[in-house]
């Protein structure tokens, strides 16, 4: 009879391990019964438990476990699909429902709390702006904690930090002209051109970014210009007598004062610093970064078919070419920090955040803007190289287990991963897949409380140097106002004219507002280099390597478009490896 009291006394052990482990791992909807106690469970952190035990497989180990140990089969998915009609399917069905926490928390956002939000969001662009006019003005950004104005570091040309952005030419009033008409102020914003019209200057002994002074003022510029002249645009009658296309020649000059950079480079890929006066510096680095020298074409697009003048377009399309010509015929991938006279690359990192982003970016929007077909043949075949050697994770990202999908760095020619971390600028992204999704405006509301919590100071918002020990720095940058406060606004405003207008429009990397218009589609000039569209041809890798990783991120059914990004058990398993459950 003692082998009988044993065998029993294995069977209540393990019912008792396994209540344990219910209780303890449950995370799922809350199926109470009528009790007090909640029931859940959890496949992800039982699979984190027991993934030891288990014979490892290379291609369904995690992205984590493989940065590790590099010599696995980097091309492979991550995990099995998982069926429909499997246990682990059925298992994961379990968490649909409207009982479920996150279903409950994100999957609606009231109409009161959007406006109570829009109002945050607008009164956060005011503090910033009207302490920036009253403390700051015209120099080109507010420190906020001492309240005074900051221009170019003179005595520390070497403080490319500051410098790189900072040209003495009121920056941050010039950033965020478009951003008072978005808001509705259309008698702030015709002060405001007034005051560039007749404060601002580019004759000016500074030595600045090319990109930096491309996409913040001279994308401002032409965006204001326009918004200014063109009768089909949504904000109402804002134009004014007298205007004479001020800001048009105002960007004209700048882009002049920009092209040097383009000048004496063995490949046409620009040089990243010009000084406004004299050119080149003597001592300027041949090294630039990939979304610098490459995200150009959007505003030097528009303005040469604006003005009628190639030159502009011309340069920064050779750029882009120049660039896309020293991708690796193995991956297909570009790096990061290139050579401008050699054109070898010396950051051979190739992911989606700083020094790629824009310039993947701008791909898709120029050939939006200007139809010019081998722009979408580039973004394509890029897109499609991310897909393959940049993604990790899961195949799909409502399906199956494993980890979540993300976008890792890797060497660009190898495609093995070199690390794993992801940068705010890697945000944009999303923006070229995007929702209408409830749960978005959830994080934007978390943003906004965060900010007005923890960067609102005396004078405006700082800058935080760290998010956990909440450090800061006495400097509110003029994207601060130019996108920060403006994307905000418009994720709350529904009823904003850019939302309501009939006509179709996009945002500059820095958050410029520009039309769909078919008069940016048509050319003053014949075709540059009438044999490069055949060369681009001529150098596409002849033999691509096969699909290894493809997302099924973008096939979501039309019933699931309007919920929860994810299903709830694939948000509590992000929340999860993130420390935020």
């Amino acid at each position: 009879m003692q082998w009988r009291s044993i065998v029993v006394g294995l069977v209540v052990l393990r019912l008792s391990v396994s209540c344990v482990l219910w209780l303890a791992f449950g995370l799922g909807p809350n199926v109470s019964w009528g009790f007090n106690f909640h029931l859940g469970f959890n496949l992800h952190k039982l699979d984190l438990l027991f993934r030891e035990e288990k014979d490892a497989d290379p291609r369904g180990s995690s992205w984590s476990q493989r940065i590790q140990s590099p010599k696995h089969e980097e091309t492979a998915t991550t995990c099995p699909t998982v069926g429909r009609g499997s246990r682990a399917g059925s298992y994961l069905s379990f968490f649909d429902g409207n009982k479920d926490e996150y279903v409950r928390r994100y999957s609606s956002f009231p109409d009161t709390l959007r406006v109570k939000m829009k109002d945050m969001a607008r009164d956060m662009f005011y503090f910033g702006y009207d302490n920036y006019m009253k403390y700051a003005f015209p120099e080109d950004e507010l420190n906020p904690i001492d309240c005074e104005g900051r221009g170019p570091d003179v005595l520390n040309p070497s403080n490319i930090n500051i410098n790189d952005v900072l040209g003495n030419y009121s920056l941050t009033l010039i950033d965020t002209l478009d951003t008072l008409l978005v808001l509705g102020n259309v008698t702030e914003f015709q002060r405001a051109v007034k005051l560039v019209i007749d404060t601002v200057s580019f004759d000016k002994d500074s030595t600045v970014q090319v990109f930096e002074a491309n996409i913040r003022i001279l994308g401002s510029l032409i965006s204001a210009h326009i918004l200014l002249t063109d009768p089909k645009h949504p904000f109402g009658k804002v134009g004014f007598e007298g205007y004479d296309n001020e800001l048009l020649h105002l960007a004209h000059d700048l882009a002049v004062r920009l092209l040097p950079a383009f000048e004496n480079t063995s490949t046409g890929i620009p040089y990243p610093r010009v000084n406004l006066k004299t050119g080149v510096p003597a001592d300027s680095v041949n090294e630039t970064c990939t979304a610098g020298a490459g995200s150009l074409l959007v505003e030097f697009g528009i303005l040469s078919r604006l003005i009628g003048d190639s030159t502009f377009e011309w340069v920064a399309r050779r750029a882009v070419r120049a660039l896309w010509s020293l991708r690796s015929n193995q991956t297909g991938l570009l790096g990061n920090v290139v050579n401008i006279q050699t054109g070898q690359w010396v950051g051979k990192q190739s992911g989606l955040g700083a020094g790629m982003d824009s310039f993947y970016e701008y791909l898709l929007k120029s050939y939006i803007l200007f139809g010019e077909k081998e722009d979408y043949r580039m973004f394509q075949a890029a897109y499609e190289s991310i897909q393959n050697h940049l993604r990790r994770g899961r195949e799909s990202c409502n399906e199956g287990e494993g980890d979540p999908p993300l976008y890792v760095n890797v060497n660009m020619f190898s495609g093995e991963i070199v690390n794993t971390w992801i940068d705010s600028l890697q945000a944009f992204f999303p923006g070229l897949q995007a929702t209408k999704n409830p749960f978005y405006l959830h994080v934007g509301m978390d943003i906004l409380q965060s900010l007005e919590k923890n960067a609102k100071v005396r004078c405006g918002y700082a800058t935080l140097h760290h998010v956990v020990d909440k450090s800061k720095e006495d400097r509110m940058e003029s994207f601060f106002l130019s996108e920060t406060c403006k994307y905000l606004y418009l994720l709350f405003d529904e009823d904003n004219p850019l939302h309501k207008s009939d006509n179709k429009y996009i945002f500059t990397t820095e958050g410029h507002v520009v039309p769909i218009d078919k008069r940016f589609r048509e050319k003053q000039w014949n075709d540059f280099f009438p044999c490069e569209e055949g060369a681009l041809a001529e150098r596409e890798p002849h033999s691509p390597p096969a699909p290894t990783n493809i997302s099924n991120c973008d096939r979501i059914p039309e019933e699931r478009r309007y919920t929860l990004p994810l299903k709830s058990v694939y948000m509590r398993q992000i929340d999860h490896m993130v420390g935020l459950f």
